[in-house]
């Protein structure tokens, strides 16, 4: 590293502390999600392999949830693979597929999260679904952030699986339909979500570069805010997610009044 990467470093991490310092953190959202994009993106422009891009990206994941324990945030959600994935050459998803189960390892035994996934399991190898079972039941106990690894996840999917969760569960209960479409409210459709029981985004970090959700809990963002980042997901930094932070802070959210 050059003097002028080290001064610039430098500079980074005191301005970092400077916002840091005026951060108000009553202000802070209780529930991020992540789009975390550019993995492929920061490789090809590092001149390494997509596999090495997504170790980095994998890598990057415990730091942001270091960050997130430090300003109080209560809840986040990690897209690590969405169900439009599956259609990616083999000799790409089979290296993600083994990293992104490392990554859910490596946050169970970690201690300071609470392992919860949101996705489709079916959609999942045998293995990987033995992971994250194994996952959520070993870090049931921890009184840390609740992290949602959004893995096999897509948000038609999810609002897909929320209705059949709602019909089966009324067909047990005996329910016919017309009483059943009598009690269909917003409630109702929500308490079948992946995320039943979980406060909804305030907040959603896309990096990266691009301006759109993807699918990305369509139901559930309905009111939250977005914060779109520059930065490659590898090389997002405690100051981008510092700006992220202090920009939610500034807003004015008025839900639709």
């Amino acid at each position: 590293m050059n003097l002028r990467d080290k001064l610039r470093g430098l500079l980074v991490r005191l301005y970092a502390r400077r916002v840091e310092g005026h951060l108000d953190h009553a202000q802070v959202p209780k529930h991020i999600g992540v789009i975390m994009d550019g993995n492929r993106r920061w490789a090809k422009a590092a001149g390494s392999s997509t596999v090495h891009g997504h170790r980095a990206g994998a890598e990057k994941i415990e730091e942001f949830l270091g960050w997130c324990t430090e300003t109080d945030v209560e809840v986040v959600t990690l897209w690590l693979l969405s169900t439009d994935n599956f259609d990616r050459p083999q000799e790409e998803l089979v290296p993600l597929l083994g990293i992104i189960e490392d990554v859910v390892r490596t946050l169970a035994a970690d201690g300071r999260w609470r392992v919860h996934h949101v996705g489709t399991p079916d959609l999942l190898p045998s293995g990987m679904q033995t992971v994250l079972k194994e996952a959520e039941e070993t870090t049931a106990h921890v009184d840390g952030i609740l992290v949602n690894v959004a893995i096999g996840y897509g948000g038609r999917q999810e609002i897909a699986d929320a209705v059949r969760s709602m019909l089966l569960d009324a067909q047990d209960k005996g329910t016919s339909l017309e009483e059943l479409a009598e009690a269909v409210d917003i409630d109702m459709i929500g308490r079948h979500l992946y995320t039943s029981d979980q406060p909804d985004p305030d907040l959603v970090i896309r990096t990266s570069g691009e301006q759109r959700l993807s699918g990305f809990m369509l139901w559930q963002t309905a009111h939250s805010e977005y914060y779109f980042c520059d930065v490659f997901w590898p090389a997002f930094r405690k100051v981008d997610f510092l700006r992220a932070m202090r920009d939610y802070a500034a807003r004015h959210r008025r839900y639709g009044g």
